[in-house]
């Protein structure tokens, strides 16, 4: 058994790169005794590197039922669990949530490290308005669902952060050019890595940009606020 309470550690990520691991991240993953992954293959890269050699299990979102109640009686048993996403801060967009959920309904403590996370890094860098946002995860793929969801979020008061996918990103510029073309977004790419890119400008410019590029990695768009009126 560990020295570490037992409990749940969500324990953020590095987004790329390793150089933003704490020194509190890797004591936690040292020092727990199961660390559940979302992609274990990905997070053994990272272990690796660090000689961590705590035990790894899966916990994903075709196995988050499952393996939540597991993870729960680990804790229950004395165990100190850390759940660590691919990349990033744990419960954002990914199962974790689920785990934290059905802890606190069984009073088992949890505790957050914090670190790295793609939605902030890309905001602050992005240039625009920071005071008041709202996150959207990933849109609908297709569809009048996926339509609707954009002239909604383009009615917003607040900056809006969203991911998208490298295969459809294309898609969602002209989609927000087509209903608003002078308004504000920005593409951040490849945050913290060798290959990090902001693209900034009007929906209109930001197609132009892009041209026929294939964009490769994980992708954080921010569009700019609806501007108010007199009458709004």
């Amino acid at each position: 058994m560990s020295e570490l309470s037992p409990g749940i550690y969500l324990v953020s990520t590095p987004i790329g790169n390793l150089g933003d691991l704490s020194e509190r991240q890797i004591e936690i993953l040292t020092d727990c005794d199961i660390i559940a992954c979302e992609d274990t293959r990905r997070s053994k890269k990272i272990l690796v590197k660090l000689k961590i050699k705590t035990r790894v299990i899966s916990y994903h979102e075709h196995n988050e039922l499952r393996k939540s109640q597991t993870l729960i009686d680990y804790v229950l048993n004395e165990k100190s669990v850390a759940v660590v996403s691919d990349a990033g801060t744990p419960g954002i967009s990914d199962p974790a949530y689920r785990v934290v959920s059905e802890g606190i309904k069984n009073n088992i403590p949890i505790i957050p490290i914090p670190g790295p996370c793609s939605i902030i890094t890309a905001l602050v860098a992005s240039g625009l308005p920071t005071d008041s946002f709202v996150f959207e995860g990933f849109l609908p793929q297709k569809g009048e669902k996926r339509r609707g969801k954009i002239e909604t979020l383009l009615n917003e008061n607040r900056t809006v952060v969203l991911f998208e996918s490298p295969f459809r990103i294309h898609k969602l510029v002209d989609e927000i050019a087509l209903l608003d073309s002078e308004r504000k977004i920005v593409i951040a790419r490849e945050l913290t890595k060798v290959y990090e890119e902001f693209i900034r400008g009007t929906s209109l410019e930001v197609s132009q940009l892009l041209g026929n590029r294939k964009l490769k990695g994980e992708i954080v768009v921010i569009i700019d606020r609806k501007k108010r009126t007199k009458i709004d």
